[in-house]
C-alpha cells in the first residue's frame, strides 16, 4: 500500500503551484503552471490584467480553473500516485473574489470526468475577469464605508484593518453599484446554509475541489472589511454599506482548520484520488505562510525584501489605523497581524550605493564601526511615501532632538538600519505586540544574509533571531495545515504536527545591555515620528 501523503496548494497571483508532503513532513513531489508562460492564450502580465485607468487590476478566473488541470496532468503523467492522498488544503492570493453565477453549482457537482473542469466552468462565472489585490479603483467605496461605521477607526475596530481599495467588500461595492445586473447574477442561497455565491480566491479553489461551494475561512475572511473579528462573523453594518442581500451571497465563515468534506468524485473517476480524501478550508496566502513558517505565540517573522513585511501572532490585538489584524489561522483564539514598509531594500541599497561604495562589505564594517545606539543619533528614511507611517523624505536627528540635514557616513548606516527596526517594533507594539521571553525573531529575504543587519534586529527587539527558508511557504503551510485539519477535533496543535520538520537556524542573539539601551530609544523614536508624519519634506527636497 503506498505510503500517505498530504498536498498544498498555492493559487498565487503568477503561477499555482503544488507540494506533496509524506508523513514525516519531507517533500516528495512540487510542480507549478506559470500563468504567463504555460498559457499564453488569457495573455496576462504577471498573471495580471492592468486596465486602462492603471487603477483597475484583474485576473481571468477560468486561467486559474485551466491551470487546476494542467497541472494535475502534469502530476499525472510524471506518475504522481493520487490515491495515496489522505487529505488536501490550499491558499490564495487574498482579497481577491469570484462570482459565480446563477445554477453553477449543479454544474460544479456534476461536472463529467471526461472533460477538463475547465471546459465545465466556462459559463459559470458572472465575472469572467476577477478583481485582485492589486487593484486600487475603490477609493471612493472605501470613503463611503468608513463613513457608514462612524470613521476608519471604528472600522478598523470591528473588522482588523481600515478601508483598503484592495478588500474584498469595497470591490463588491463597487462591482454592484457599477453592475448591479451582474451582482444580481449571483444567487441567494438561504442565511445560515453553508454555501455561497461570491468566493475569495481561496474558497473559489476550494469549491473546485470539494465540488460545491465552500465556505470563506475566518483568516482570509479577515481581509475583507466586512468579518468582526472577534465575533467572527460578518458585521451587518459593513455588509449592508456594500451591497444588498450580501450576507445569503457569502455564507457562514468557518474555522480555518475545518474540515470541509470529501473530495469531489469528479476527481476519484479523473485522476483516481481516494473518495476518503478530505477537504481542510483554504485560506489567504498570507496566513497560510504563517503556518508554513510556524509561528508559535509571541513569535515574530520578518520578511526584509523590496518592502519588509511583519507577520506578528498576537494574542490581544489593538487594530489600528496601519497594519492589519486577522483572525490566526492556526489556532482560533488568538490573531495574527501584517505590517508593511514600502522603503525597505531599495532604501537600503540607496544608502549602501551613497555611502558605502556599493559594497554590503563596507556597509558591514560601518555599521560595526559604530556603537549600539549610534550615540543618540536617530534618522528616519523614506525615498518613496511610507505607508506605515505616512511620511516621505530623509530626517536626521541628534542626541538633542535638533534636525540636523547630514550624518557622517558610518552614522548614516547605523542610523538607517537601528530607525528601520525600532520603526518595526514600535508599530508592532501599537497593534498589541508583546515581546516575550520566549519570543524569537524569523527572519527572510535578502538582508536576512547579512549578520550585522541582523544583530541590530535581535538588539533592538532584545530577542534571538533565526533565519528560515521561505521558498514556498504558503504553499508548504497548506500542506502542513490538511494534516493539521484532520487531527485539530483532537486539541492537536499545529505546533505539534509539524515538530518533525527542520528546525530555524539560529544566526545571532541580543547583546549585553541591549534592551536597556534600546528601552529610551524607542520611545525617543516614536515621539519623533510623530514630526515626521505631520511635517512631511516634499519630495523635491529630498536628498
Amino acid at each position: 500500500m503506498a505510503a500517505p501523503c498530504y498536498l498544498g496548494w498555492d493559487f498565487s497571483t503568477q503561477q499555482l503551484k503544488v507540494i506533496a508532503i509524506d508523513e514525516q513532513l519531507r517533500v516528495i513531489y512540487e510542480d507549478n503552471v506559470h500563468f504567463d508562460k504555460d498559457l499564453p492564450e488569457f495573455k496576462t502580465q504577471g498573471g495580471v490584467y492592468i486596465h486602462s485607468d492603471r487603477l483597475t487590476v484583474t485576473s481571468p478566473v477560468l486561467m486559474w480553473v485551466k491551470a487546476l488541470d494542467m497541472i494535475l496532468e502534469k502530476m499525472r503523467s510524471s506518475g504522481f500516485n493520487f490515491s495515496q492522498v489522505k487529505a488536501l488544503s490550499g491558499a490564495g492570493q487574498q482579497h481577491g473574489s469570484v462570482y459565480w453565477k446563477k445554477g453553477s453549482i449543479q454544474i460544479l457537482k456534476n461536472a463529467s470526468s471526461e472533460l477538463p473542469l475547465h471546459q465545465s466552468l466556462k459559463g459559470c462565472f458572472s465575472v469572467s475577469n476577477s478583481p485582485i489585490w492589486m487593484d486600487s479603483s475603490t477609493a471612493s467605496q472605501c470613503r463611503a464605508l468608513e463613513k457608514a461605521v462612524g470613521g476608519a477607526q471604528q472600522l478598523a475596530s470591528v473588522t482588523g484593518s481600515r478601508a483598503y481599495e484592495r478588500f474584498t467588500g469595497n470591490q463588491i461595492a463597487k462591482i454592484y453599484s457599477q453592475n448591479p445586473e451582474v451582482y444580481k447574477q449571483t444567487e441567494l442561497v438561504p442565511t445560515g446554509a453553508p454555501q455561497k455565491r461570491i468566493s475569495l480566491v481561496s474558497s473559489f479553489a476550494a469549491s473546485l475541489f470539494l465540488g460545491t461551494y465552500a465556505p470563506i475561512d475566518y483568516s482570509d475572511g479577515s481581509g475583507m472589511n466586512l468579518l468582526q473579528i472577534w465575533e467572527k462573523a460578518w458585521s451587518k453594518s459593513c455588509l449592508d454599506a456594500c451591497a444588498p442581500g450580501l450576507e445569503e451571497r457569502l455564507g457562514c465563515p468557518v474555522p480555518s482548520h475545518s474540515v470541509l468534506g470529501p473530495i469531489s468524485p469528479y476527481y476519484s473517476q479523473r485522476y483516481g484520488f481516494s473518495p476518503d480524501c478530505k477537504i481542510v478550508a483554504f485560506t489567504g496566502d498570507n496566513p497560510a505562510s504563517l503556518a508554513g513558517m510556524r509561528l508559535q505565540e509571541g513569535d515574530i517573522a520578518i520578511s526584509l525584501g523590496t518592502s519588509d513585511t511583519l507577520f506578528l501572532w498576537i494574542q490581544e490585538p489593538t487594530p489600528a489605523l496601519e497594519g492589519h489584524i486577522l483572525c490566526n489561522p492556526v489556532d482560533s483564539q488568538t490573531y495574527m497581524a501584517l505590517l508593511c514598509f514600502k522603503n525597505g531594500s531599495l532604501m537600503r541599497e540607496r544608502i549602501r550605493d551613497d555611502c558605502a561604495s556599493g559594497s554590503w562589505d563596507e556597509f558591514s564594517k560601518a555599521l560595526s564601526s559604530t556603537v549600539a545606539g549610534n550615540n543618540g543619533n536617530l534618522g528616519f528614511y523614506f525615498d518613496v511615501m511610507e505607508i506605515t507611517p505616512e511620511a516621505v523624505g530623509i530626517h536626521r536627528f541628534n542626541r538633542d532632538n535638533e534636525k540636523v540635514s547630514n550624518f557622517p557616513k558610518e552614522v548614516e548606516i547605523r542610523a538607517l538600519i537601528e530607525g528601520q527596526f525600532m520603526a518595526k517594533r514600535i508599530h508592532a507594539e501599537k497593534l498589541g505586540y508583546k515581546v516575550l521571553p520566549r519570543t524569537r525573531i524569523l527572519a527572510t529575504g535578502g538582508a536576512s544574509h547579512n549578520k550585522k543587519i541582523l544583530q541590530v534586529l535581535s538588539d533592538v527587539f532584545s530577542a534571538p533571531v533565526f533565519t528560515i527558508d521561505t521558498a514556498n511557504s504558503a504553499c508548504l503551510g497548506s500542506a502542513y495545515r490538511a494534516i493539521h485539519g484532520l487531527v485539530d477535533e483532537r486539541n492537536v496543535s499545529l505546533a505539534d504536527v509539524v515538530k518533525l520538520a527542520p528546525e530555524p537556524r539560529l544566526a545571532v542573539t541580543p547583546a549585553p545591555g541591549a534592551q536597556e539601551l534600546y528601552c529610551p530609544l524607542l520611545k525617543r523614536y516614536a515621539e519623533l515620528e510623530q514630526k515626521v508624519i505631520y511635517n512631511p519634506v516634499p519630495s523635491c527636497l529630498v536628498k
